[in-house]
């Protein structure tokens, strides 16, 4: 979650429903919200001569919006699993729901002051302003999770206080759920697609997600991995401020990072190398990826030319059988060994020995697309390519195919999505980056690890 130094401004502020049954009926109001809004799409399209087809009444631009408007007042897991369902997962999925996403992404709305209060209370104690020469109520990022404010304390401290929305650790299982089967039972969901495995680790996900305590021991142990890279720059947890559901960091300034497309091509370059080269250190050399790709977790200070990382709560370890399986993956696809890519795609589990061959030569395609970086010598021009387009295109394809259903373990999902939102941020600062020249080093086995432990 971001955070930055401007002043902070008012926004759209609703509390969160944080009983069971309260969140329980906001579900039933968007149920019932829909079915009307279809039958009114059904008589004014009778009016005028057409005979309605179901899925033409069900995903009208009013229902996205009902859609999208009741779970982002949800918040939490609500707001979360069509995120997570929308990952790789979502070239299966209309496009529709591609737009209700993007609103759920662009839409969160901040806890009013009571309501912070009432958390703050709760967390720190009725006396808990003492320590604070000065605690700004109007938040400064607000996403599905929590909320962050600005902070002095009275010890000359300048922090970023990340508050949770009260419930959503306690909504999270029953939300996954409730949100799956409204998803499922409007059409939004493929009848056939099997996301049961996939909705169960979305759960562990957001658990993991809400326990500021486990993301505050992330921060700093990333802390500890980049001793050795200056050019980066994180906030420094806070143990004396930080619970399950307050988290307390060093206030970080800096600037969006995608503000650099106005500075000179070889600092864009640099900037997207760079972030390039740390998520192939976190893959093969720390198995551990901080998987979400959002822009607004990363800033870029122009006096010391830092690149600033914020918000560790979607950090997962990763297996060494499943990273041994995406070092053989890359290395076959540099060495242009379709076999060797079968072999390791078989290993993670894109497709088993069952999967039709050409469903499986059709994911070895989409592999090739993906690595089309890494194959190239030199600087690889991402202002100049369609990648993404053409990955979403072959991705779609498949995903269209009913005979190929299938969603990989959720960790290839993670990684995607993060591989994805580096390519978009790429392109976005019209980067050139030797991509080959940065991954061969980590994929050949020759580092010594240092691996996740625990």
């Amino acid at each position: 979650m971001a955070t930055t130094d401007s002043t902070p401004r008012e926004a759209p502020t609703s509390a969160v429903p944080s009983g069971r049954w309260s969140r329980l009926a906001r579900l039933g109001s968007l149920a019932t919200g829909v079915a009307g809004g279809m039958l009114a799409e059904g008589a004014r399209q009778l009016a005028q001569g057409k005979r309605p087809r179901l899925g033409d009444l069900l995903l009208t631009p009013a229902n996205a919006r009902r859609v999208a408007d009741q779970l982002a007042q949800l918040r939490g897991a609500a707001m979360k699993v069509g995120q997570l369902l929308s990952m790789d997962a979502g070239d299966l999925l209309p496009p529709e729901l591609g737009e209700i996403l993007a609103r759920l992404r662009s839409d969160a709305r901040a806890m009013p002051k009571s309501q912070v209060m009432a958390v703050l209370n709760t967390q720190w104690g009725d006396d808990w302003q003492r320590q604070f020469a000065q605690f700004s109520f109007t938040p400064i990022a607000a996403a599905s999770i929590g909320q962050v404010h600005m902070a002095h304390t009275h010890d000359g401290r300048r922090l970023a206080i990340k508050i949770q929305y009260p419930g959503v650790r306690e909504s999270i299982d029953s939300d996954v759920d409730n949100v799956a089967t409204l998803l499922r039972l409007s059409g939004l969901l493929p009848q056939g697609l099997d996301i049961q495995p996939l909705l169960k680790d979305a759960k562990l996900q957001l658990h993991d997600e809400a326990d500021y305590l486990r993301e505050g021991a992330y921060l700093q142990r990333y802390a500890e991995l980049l001793a050795d890279a200056p050019e980066f720059l994180l906030p420094a947890m806070q143990p004396d401020l930080t619970t399950v559901s307050v988290l307390a960091m060093t206030f970080v300034g800096g600037v969006e990072v995608e503000s650099l497309v106005q500075v000179a091509q070889a600092e864009r370059d640099r900037v997207a190398g760079l972030l390039i080269h740390l998520l192939m250190r976190e893959l093969f050399e720390f198995r551990l990826i901080q998987t979400d790709p959002n822009f607004a977790n990363y800033r870029y200070d122009p006096r010391t030319r830092q690149l600033i990382l914020l918000d560790f709560g979607a950090t997962r370890p990763y297996p060494a059988a499943l990273v041994k399986g995406f070092r053989q993956l890359m290395m076959g696809a540099m060495a242009q060994d379709r076999e060797a890519m079968r072999s390791a795609a078989l290993a993670i589990g894109y497709f088993n020995s069952s999967t039709l061959a050409r469903h499986q030569e059709a994911v070895l395609d989409l592999f090739e697309l993906a690595t089309e970086p890494l194959l190239f010598e030199g600087d690889y021009d991402f202002s100049q390519s369609d990648l993404p387009r053409r990955i979403r295109d072959v991705g779609m394809a498949l995903g269209l195919d009913r005979d190929f259903w299938h969603i990989p373990p959720a960790d290839a999902l993670f990684l995607h999505r993060k591989l994805g939102g580096l390519y978009l941020l790429a392109a976005r600062l019209k980067a050139r980056v030797n991509v080959r020249g940065l991954v061969l080093p980590l994929v050949t086995p020759k580092r010594k690890s240092k691996a996740h432990v625990g």
